[in-house]
């Protein structure tokens, strides 16, 4: 078993969006850790019964942070983003999408109110931004965890 560089989440004083950002930052973060220095064919790799790899992770998460901030909270038209790993997929690619992903959705949270409501949503009473960061910030903290699991698999690399 090898470890990676353990990463402990910023002990941040600060109010509440400044709190929720920086963990959401440290998340998003630790998922591109668990997947720097691997190569293509290991990141598609499925290990597990529900067909998830290191690659569709990161395609998923930059997918879900451009569905709930850009498209439904900004009421931004996106295209449909598809989770599928293809054989033209890179984790290079992947990641790099990811990082543009996240930094669109930082600027449309820094121009609004966490009290501000979704413009667009499909059900029920429009969560406020707050909520969406709050599930995002859970969201990508599993979708981490799991990519630490699928990595110790592949190579026993561990740690965040």
């Amino acid at each position: 078993m090898r470890l990676m560089p353990d990463q402990k989440p910023p002990r941040f004083v600060g109010d509440e969006r400044a709190t929720v950002l920086a963990l959401l930052q440290f998340q998003r973060e630790s998922l591109v850790r668990k997947v720097e220095g691997i190569d293509d064919d290991a990141a598609r790799q499925v290990l597990v019964a529900s067909g998830t790899s290191l690659l569709w992770l990161v395609k998923h998460t930059a997918g879900a942070e451009s569905l709930w901030v850009v498209h439904r909270f900004a009421g931004e038209d996106v295209a449909d983003r598809d989770d599928t790993v293809g054989p033209e997929d890179t984790i290079a690619g992947a990641v790099a999408d990811y990082r543009r992903t996240w930094t669109r959705v930082d600027a449309i949270v820094a121009a609004a109110s966490l009290d501000d409501p979704c413009r667009r949503i499909t059900e029920g009473p429009p969560a406020e931004l707050r909520w969406v960061l709050m599930h995002l910030l859970e969201e990508t903290a599993r979708h981490a965890g799991h990519a630490d699991i699928l990595r110790e698999l592949i190579d026993g690399q561990t740690g965040r």
